[in-house]
């Protein structure tokens, strides 16, 4: 059994055992690729709105200024060709198969969360607003949390990375 099922089942805070697992993260600088993403959903179901296998990149420079890109693979083409032609289920498939941001992002150590102000964003709500995730740094792999909030219905997406070879 996963251990934020365990949480769940005896209602321990995600951010709790997030905050006691993995290796010190010092860093967010250089480059990342998406290893993952999934959703657990409050009845405890997991879905991949990404896909098996994401695409995905985020790059952290020297200043803590980033820009992330999630995208589903194989995401239907516009019948047209043409980027503003195109049919509703087309836009609707192109937004929720993606996912892009940028502004910057701190490590808080005392409260083990990554701290995103999220300056533009595909997702309009986000812009301007600061985001504080549980994350997880463990094998290589970080791990992070976006806040339940943001789905508006429960669930909490987490997004995995690690960072790509020189």
């Amino acid at each position: 059994m996963k251990w934020y099922l365990i949480c769940a089942a005896i209602g321990l805070p995600l951010s709790s055992a997030m905050a006691t697992d993995g290796q010190e993260l010092t860093s967010l600088r250089g480059t990342w690729v998406m290893d993952s993403a999934y959703e657990m959903h409050a009845d405890g179901t997991r879905t991949t709105n990404y896909g098996e296998h994401p695409k995905g990149l985020l790059m952290v420079d020297a200043a803590g200024r980033y820009d992330m890109q999630i995208f589903k693979p194989d995401r239907q083409v516009f019948a047209s060709g043409v980027k503003t032609r195109g049919t509703p289920d087309e836009y609707r498939v192109a937004v929720v198969g993606s996912s892009t941001h940028f502004g910057t992002v701190t490590i808080d150590k005392a409260k083990h969360k990554l701290v995103f102000t999220v300056e533009a964003a595909s997702f309009p709500n986000w812009e301007g607003k600061t985001q504080e995730r549980d994350y997880t740094f463990k094998d290589g792999l970080l791990t992070y949390a976006v806040p339940a909030s943001a789905s508006g219905n429960g669930t909490i997406a987490y997004s995995v990375w690690r960072r790509a070879v020189d």
